[in-house]
């Protein structure tokens, strides 16, 4: 079989097979794939390889570990969303309600509509452990800027539905699951998103 060029001294086994611009983007969308069909602990780094055409030996020159694979999923599903938090939480001038509408919006959309169901893998056990610290700390602060977003529309910063919204659009991950499985029915997970960002504002009455 003769092989594609993947970089200096690194060749493809075959012609490039998975989403990606980069080497590194393909590795985690066959990551990606396999975490949520097989399973964490039931995909090694030689599938991942295989997966996306390339030697075990290149994907190490990208990744040095599967935690390192898994990890940087993971900050891929929440980096996005922290910042836009980050934004409209000092946006000034704009109502709170909309503020935390328009993030949960952002981030249910996300969570929606990634190549895969890549938030089914935040219940993993392995990320309880210090490896994941980074990527925990990153989800506690955005769950917080929900909260305080929250807490301004409620008018009271310890109001305890001030955590719903936050958990509400993660219910995204198990919708995306249900229709996979046709639970859903005839109603689409984006009909669903929007329905969710609705259903905020009269959670906050």
């Amino acid at each position: 079989m003769s092989s594609v060029s993947a970089g200096p001294g690194r060749p493809r086994l075959v012609e490039q097979r998975r989403r990606g611009d980069t080497a590194r983007d393909e590795i985690l969308d066959a990551a990606g794939e396999l975490f949520t069909t097989r399973g964490y602990s039931g995909t090694s780094t030689r599938m991942i390889a295989e997966a996306v055409g390339i030697r075990q030996a290149s994907l190490y020159h990208h990744f040095k570990t599967k935690d390192d694979i898994l990890e940087a999923l993971l900050q891929n599903t929440v980096a996005r969303a922290l910042a836009t938090a980050q934004q409209l939480r000092e946006a000034v001038g704009e109502p709170a309600l909309e503020r935390l509408q328009s993030l949960a919006r952002f981030d249910a959309a996300q969570l929606a509509g990634s190549r895969w169901n890549l938030g089914a893998l935040y219940l993993l056990p392995e990320l309880r452990t210090e490896r994941f610290a980074e990527f925990r700390q990153a989800r506690t602060d955005l769950a917080r800027i929900y909260a305080a977003l929250a807490g301004e529309v409620l008018g009271d910063p310890d109001d305890p539905r001030r955590h719903l919204p936050f958990r509400l659009v993660e219910s995204v991950i198990s919708m995306r699951s249900d229709e996979m499985a046709g639970a859903l029915g005839a109603d689409s997970l984006h009909e669903m998103v929007d329905l969710l960002v609705d259903t905020i504002a009269l959670v906050l009455k």
